[in-house]
């Protein structure tokens, strides 16, 4: 889902056409010691830690050809476009450029919003994005793919607290405390000895 940072709206929704068999999880602690046996800072976190989601979608046309006159062209093309900027604001850089207003500035993209269900609901910025395309119509559409994405979940620490995303992001971390809440006495239960 598409998100327009200063708003709030939802400017366009891509769905996937299959859930993902497998999604792969990697958190890497923001902590301050660099050092080891750095003693005084090895506990301390600097931030949330830093997430990222890699996952495959699937996408095939192959049953419905007269729903995909285009093949899969329309779906991939909006995928691959929430990494681009769009050609009205290269066309608008360049122009206040070569009048001498403005430096060339990086452009603000839409928020991008990952949902994989209701309990993982997520701003995130693509850092990854590969398409095999599969299988061709007569027009040599591509009419089955397979889109390997990665993404970085963005916290507070990139959007902050007040932003659009700042708040989806506080939403989710929230949820995964209340799920760790359900869990009781973790360290018996594994036959640890208690401290």
């Amino acid at each position: 889902m598409l998100i327009d940072p200063d708003r709030g709206t939802v400017l366009k929704t891509i769905p996937f056409q299959y859930n993902p068999d497998t999604l792969t999880r990697t958190l890497t602690p923001q902590g301050i010691g660099k050092e080891p046996g750095d003693r005084l800072e090895v506990l301390r976190l600097k931030g949330p830690a830093q997430e990222q989601f890699k996952f495959d979608a699937e996408f095939d046309a192959t049953d419905a050809p007269d729903k995909y006159p285009d093949g899969l062209y329309p779906v991939l093309s909006a995928l691959e476009l929430s990494i681009y900027p769009t050609v009205r604001q290269l066309q608008h850089e360049d122009a206040l450029a070569r009048s001498g207003q403005i430096e060339v500035a990086p452009m603000e993209s839409p928020l991008m919003v990952l949902v994989l269900g209701p309990r993982r609901v997520v701003p995130v910025r693509i850092t990854e994005f590969s398409v095999t395309e599969e299988l061709f119509d007569q027009a040599l559409n591509p009419i089955r793919a397979k889109v390997s994405v990665g993404v970085r979940v963005l916290t507070v620490d990139d959007l902050g607290h007040q932003h659009h995303g700042g708040v989806l992001y506080l939403t989710y971390q929230g949820r995964k405390e209340g799920f760790a809440q359900a869990v009781r006495n973790p360290i018996s239960d594994v036959g640890t000895p208690r401290v």
